[in-house]
């Protein structure tokens, strides 16, 4: 089996190397992550300019350093390593829980090989931890448990401190209060932190509610976000052309049509676009 590691904060952080240890258990490893920190970069890519794949010495293994973005990196990886059969993203030096599935560059490394047709697995662990003993045996036993469950394509895992054991869970959706901190540099111009603040605990069941209790949370996510029920119900109570479109569309869209729509869609240069 191939195993592709990347993360979000940065080649040299030590939960890459714990990671890329533990999964050299289960097959061939190969480490290719950001040369700079990338928290809560989202799910972004570099589109830009040109990425640079530098080899990179991090313990026994081989691994290159990109100049870009989690995704890219995944991107990357899987195109100079043909075959990639499963990407693991961390261990992140912060839980990713809830909310945080949006910004994470962890997850988003997780998700642009599910994108790509290749498992992904995001592992996150408290802040704070620079040693991994504690952790790696519960990398372990979540690997045991994932890599034979080939229809899960995307999961999200958080390991608490002190870990009593494994659960499945669901994402924690909280709602927040954004919180914007004043402060000046030190020239006195005017900067502003941004931070949020939740107004409602964890439910039961939820990847929050369970690293709270020191479970380790392993949650299935998934890359289409329709809300199926409320589709289904805007289409009974408030139908639109659907009929027509069924009628008069094929079922599948022609390559000259779905050309074009790709071409729409990709960015322009800013210089060239119309006023």
């Amino acid at each position: 089996m191939r195993i592709l590691v990347c993360n979000d904060d940065g080649i040299y952080s030590p939960g890459i190397v714990a990671l890329a240890e533990v999964a050299a258990e289960f097959g061939t490893v190969r480490i290719v992550a950001p040369n700079v920190e990338q928290s809560s970069m989202g799910h972004a890519i570099t589109a830009s300019r040109p990425l640079s794949y530098r080899t990179t010495p991090i313990g026994a293994f081989e691994a290159y350093r990109v100049n870009g973005t989690p995704a890219d990196c995944v991107a990357l990886g899987a195109h100079m390593w043909d075959k990639v059969n499963l990407v693991l993203s961390g261990c992140n030096l912060g839980l990713n829980l809830g909310n945080s599935i949006w910004h994470s560059g962890t997850l988003a490394a997780a998700k642009q090989a599910a994108l790509l047709g290749i498992r992904g697995v995001a592992f996150s662990a408290p802040s704070g931890i620079e040693v991994f003993d504690a952790i790696k045996p519960w990398m372990r036993k979540a690997l045991e448990v994932l890599i034979p469950q080939r229809e899960l394509c995307l999961v999200n895992v958080n390991l608490p401190r002190e870990p009593r054991g494994l659960i499945w869970t669901r994402v924690s959706v909280r709602l927040y209060d954004g919180v914007i901190v004043p402060t000046t540099d030190p020239l006195g111009r005017d900067l502003y932190w941004f931070s949020v603040k939740p107004l409602e605990g964890a439910e039961e069941g939820t990847d929050r509610w369970a690293v709270e209790q020191q479970w380790v949370s392993m949650t299935p996510l998934r890359l289409d976000l329709t809300d199926e029920a409320q589709l289904a119900r805007c289409r009974e109570q408030r139908p639109l052309d659907e009929q027509l479109a069924a009628t008069v569309s094929p079922p599948k869209s022609s390559p000259e049509a779905a050309k074009k729509v790709a071409e729409e869609e990709a960015a322009s240069p800013i210089g060239s676009r119309a006023t």
